[in-house]
């Protein structure tokens, strides 16, 4: 009997991180011990618990009976926290202007369903997280990498970005602190971005600052609050900043200054009724987190920035490695140096085999920008991080 064909849009998909779990759970079969440092997951790594208030939080809904549907737009109280964190990082969100999702990974579903059709073009920045590339051809259209400066700590090189554009070109994202290279965009180079964006009505920009609260060089700003005529819909969630990624708890929030939104919208909207909620009792946990204290972050906050330093320290010893400084979020974008590997995603495999340490090969961040990198999540504890680097020196010495 011949196969039921699959779709080719769905079969081209790639999605590096989780792909190269699949050698390493059959070495796991086998009994060996890998060491993981490929997902941004900071659950999986000691000391970088979800608070117990949210925890708390989830568990009373559970017990309560609070497990029936929510509304389709997120429940109100939430709406309204996220709103006046929104507004907090300097413009004016209303609860109206925000919508809850299961992650970002749904929003950004939800959005380019929203606007998108055959033959648009979307600009992200190369290298990107791999939704990016992925999700849109979903729907026809086509994902335009600009050029990220390699030697320039990855600057965005807003020149390119103004090569590339044109009316064809419907979203412009801006990923901010980036992933997978940890760099931050300055307020002035928003807002040169901005002025491009505000040449081409029908174009919005994508603003994914999931990372925003792991900032290390000060400087970080909202980019919605840098626009006043460009519309702008930041992405956000409970997974990174507040260490809840298996809740699966996001938003949207659109800042639509010009009001060029209103079919957007509602499209928006009408999608998410279609596909009824986000979880009830994960938005009771991520309200706690907005309203609740949030001390607790610092020590964390801190943890995040004693392990990058020890990246950063380790990486610099060894030879055939190099990176710079990050800015944020908790990854490394790191060269590989060493002469025998000119291909990145063939040394992710043999350093797994031969060391069991498990990272991402920077191509599939972007077949061309991303390609001789490998990207490095810091957030295991010191210990299991010096061990990772041990194996790692080992490796590029054999």
């Amino acid at each position: 009997m011949s196969p039921i064909p699959a779709s080719s849009r769905a079969m081209s998909i790639e999605y590096a991180i989780r792909d190269v779990v699949v050698p390493a759970t059959r070495l796991e079969a086998e009994g060996h011990e890998i060491i993981k440092l490929n997902i941004g997951d900071p659950i999986a790594y000691s000391g970088l618990g979800t608070p117990r208030h949210m925890v708390d939080a989830y568990v009373s809904a559970l017990i309560s009976g609070d497990n029936g549907y929510s509304p389709s737009y997120g429940l109100p109280a939430l709406r309204t926290a996220i709103s006046v964190d929104e507004t907090n990082k300097g413009w004016d969100c209303t609860s109206d202007d925000v919508y809850v999702t299961h992650g970002v990974t749904e929003a950004l579903q939800i959005l380019f369903s929203a606007v998108l059709t055959e033959g648009d073009r979307i600009l992200a920045p190369g290298p990107h997280y791999p939704p990016y590339m992925a999700y849109p051809q979903m729907v026809g259209a086509v994902t335009e990498e600009y050029r990220l400066d390699p030697d320039n700590g990855w600057k965005v090189d807003i020149d390119d970005i103004r090569s590339r554009m044109d009316n064809d070109v419907r979203m412009l994202v801006l990923i901010n602190p980036n992933n997978p290279t940890g760099a931050i965009l300055s307020p002035s180079e928003v807002d040169e971005i901005l002025r491009i964006v505000e040449e081409y009505p029908q174009c919005l920009v994508i603003a994914d600052e999931i990372y925003d609260g792991l900032v290390y060089t000060g400087q970080h700003v909202s980019i919605a609050s840098r626009s006043l005529k460009v519309p702008v819909v930041s992405m956000n969630g409970v997974s990174k900043v507040y260490y809840a990624p298996g809740w699966r708890i996001g938003y949207m929030a659109l800042h639509d200054p010009s009001d060029s939104l209103v079919e957007v919208r509602d499209a928006i909207e009408r999608l998410l009724r279609s596909r009824l909620c986000a979880s009830t009792p994960a938005q009771m946990g991520y309200l706690a987190g907005l309203t609740g204290d949030r001390t607790w972050m610092e020590g964390h906050r801190a943890k995040v920035l004693e392990r990058r330093q020890i990246a950063l320290d380790r990486i610099e010893e060894i030879n055939g490695l190099s990176v710079r400084p990050t800015g944020g979020a908790f990854y490394m974008f790191v060269r590989i140096d060493h002469p025998d590997y000119q291909d990145d995603k063939q040394f992710v495999l043999d350093l797994l085999h031969q060391e069991h340490v498990l990272l991402v090969h920077g191509s599939g961040f972007s077949p061309e920008r991303g390609a001789g990198h490998v990207r490095i999540v810091h957030l295991a504890d010191p210990d299991t991080l010096n061990e990772a680097f041990n194996r790692i020196d080992r490796f590029l010495n054999s």
